[in-house]
């Protein structure tokens, strides 16, 4: 079916001069605002951090007109009662204040208003850094702060404590190593952590809900020490039930099998868009999708910039690794379909079909002849994989486990 071509209208990105084209944000297209017209998808996921911002004043101008739908007692813990959720995981208000960092500990440019802005330029949206050997260490470095806390944090990942007081312990862990948590304010999200519990594919706020014997839970840190930072995450088994659940296993020893084979690729001269195809292959052979909206990316003064590292198959990424480039690879693997969903919170992304998910994550330097995961797990990091429940495991030439 042909469309009008529309009337020239300017392009909504903050930081784009060129005309609109036909694509709209769908989230104003909701809400009832028809004028949000951007230039290009690219655009609009570039611009996004600042954009959603504009949905939030909306609806709460929206709320102060319109008579609610549900005249009964609302539940004080749950803040979007009306909401279509996908599966069982409710948030659980309300949250704590924003944790305070102090001004002796250096701040990304982001701190105050929530915007990136180093990462809105020209250069730090298209530019691919070659790092020299003192930008290195420091990236080495921050890797290892950020390895020390996401450990922390995964020790205390047990039945009966709650995210929030897991972002407590990542907060203070990162000040104790004179280090800002990057997540906090980066876009707006609330919190120095992000806790990504079941049905959650990644950028779970930390809240009030409980975690039980039976979750898995992803935990994503992110460090920023010395102008560097180090991004890392894992899935985690909370409780025994957890992993006695064959398909939590699968699901979690797919994510992390996904991420072993794809960085097994990673040296000079390796395309960005191959690792895509040695992730979905294992994850299909796993009976399992790759959630595609979002990507690894390219990290180090800034958060997020390129290269971009999608991780599905016959993607279109362009460019191949150099030696002194840093990256992340972070495949988020679900038992069900690749589609997500996100809460009216703009941060927390959910299967469509509410089946759990699972992701890790390393930050990568390209060496000279391969790769250095820099986030690398230590001798005594918790976690780790298990195996399926129920499997037979030969010792010595004698058979364990459990019968079918």
């Amino acid at each position: 079916m042909a469309t009008e071509s529309p009337a020239k209208r300017k392009c909504a990105g903050g930081d784009c001069d060129k005309d609109a084209g036909t694509l709209q944000c769908p989230t104003c297209l909701k809400l009832g605002m028809k004028e949000s017209y951007f230039c290009s998808q690219d655009c609009f996921k570039r611009n996004w951090a600042t954009h959603k911002a504009v949905h939030k004043s909306q609806s709460s101008f929206l709320s102060n007109i319109l008579t609610p739908k549900v005249v009964s007692e609302p539940d004080p813990d749950n803040p979007w009662p009306n909401f279509s959720y996908t599966g069982t995981l409710r948030p659980k208000y309300p949250l704590t204040p924003r944790r305070d960092v102090p001004k002796s500990i250096p701040h990304p440019d982001y701190w105050r208003d929530g915007i990136p802005h180093s990462e809105q330029t020209f250069k730090g949206r298209t530019r691919i850094d070659i790092l020299d050997k003192k930008q290195q260490e420091g990236m080495r470095k921050v890797c290892r702060l950020a390895r020390e806390v996401l450990d922390i944090a995964a020790a205390a990942a047990v039945p009966g404590v709650t995210t929030d007081y897991i972002d407590e312990l990542v907060h203070k862990a990162c000040l104790e190593r004179d280090s800002y948590p990057s997540p906090l304010n980066y876009g707006h999200f609330p919190k120095s952590v992000c806790t990504s519990p079941n049905e959650v594919i990644c950028h779970g706020i930390p809240d009030q809900r409980v975690l039980v014997d039976g979750d898995i839970l992803n935990i994503d840190v992110t460090l920023y020490h010395g102008g560097f930072h180090g991004d890392l995450n894992e899935t985690y088994y909370i409780g025994d039930k957890a992993k006695a659940d064959p398909e939590s296993v699968r699901v979690v020893e797919t994510a992390r099998e996904c991420l072993d084979e794809a960085i097994k690729l990673v040296k000079p001269g390796a395309l960005y868009r191959d690792y895509g195809n040695v992730i979905e292959k294992h994850a299909k052979n796993k009976k399992c999708s790759v959630i595609r909206t979002y990507c690894g990316h390219g990290i180090n003064s800034l958060f997020h910039c390129s290269p971009s590292i999608p991780h599905y198959a016959k993607n279109k990424s362009v460019g191949a690794a150099k030696e002194g480039v840093c990256f992340t690879i972070e495949p988020m693997i679900a038992l069900g379909s690749y589609r997500d969903k996100t809460w009216p919170d703009d941060w927390t992304s959910v299967t469509i079909d509410g089946k759990r998910t699972a992701q890790f994550e390393h930050t990568l330097l390209v060496t000279e002849d391969g790769v250095e995961i820099l986030t690398a797990r230590l001798p005594n990091s918790p976690g780790g994989p298990v195996p399926m429940p129920g499997a037979v495991v030969e010792t010595n030439g004698e058979t364990n486990g459990a019968a079918h």
